[in-house]
């Protein structure tokens, strides 16, 4: 879907997102499977989530660049009730939702879910990987432990 992405597209796709004219690009990469964060081209900050300027040097010369999404658990929750989700049961104990220092992004947590992991693993430190799985028909970025077999390579 590496083609031009319109804002219909977007909205039709990710209909409970408030897609802005600064995040689009976000939920555009998505449809992808490509996790993209600002990147200045003045000072080389990254910063997320999308906003119109540089909150370090105030440039509007921001480019939207791939990541990897591997990265560290800078905070995790166990969440007992929340929003539905398709693959979220509350019933069947608490959900994981983490933040993640982003590798080679400086500056930038991630948040999202881990998969792929028993809940009581989920923990500050742990090394993760970004995946995706689909969640109302569209692409979401989600994140599971990395192993040595996997090169620390998301999918």
């Amino acid at each position: 879907m590496s083609e031009q992405i319109d804002d219909a597209t977007l909205v039709e796709r990710f209909p409970w997102v408030q897609i802005t004219h600064d995040s689009k690009h976000l939920y555009a990469g998505w449809l992808d499977k490509k996790l993209l964060i600002d990147r200045c081209d003045d000072c080389s900050a990254y910063h997320h989530p999308p906003k119109p300027i540089c909150p370090d040097c105030w440039s509007t010369n921001l480019t939207p660049t791939e990541v990897s999404g591997s990265g560290v658990v800078h905070l995790a929750m166990h969440l007992y009730q929340g929003a539905p989700a398709p693959d979220v049961d509350y019933s069947e104990g608490p959900h994981p939702v983490v933040a993640v220092d982003l590798e080679g992004v400086p500056g930038v947590r991630f948040s999202s879910t881990v998969i792929d992991c028993p809940v009581e693993e989920v923990e500050i430190g742990l090394p993760v990987e970004l995946t995706w799985i689909e969640r109302y028909g569209a692409p979401f970025p989600v994140f599971r432990p990395r192993t040595a077999s996997r090169g620390g390579e998301g999918s």
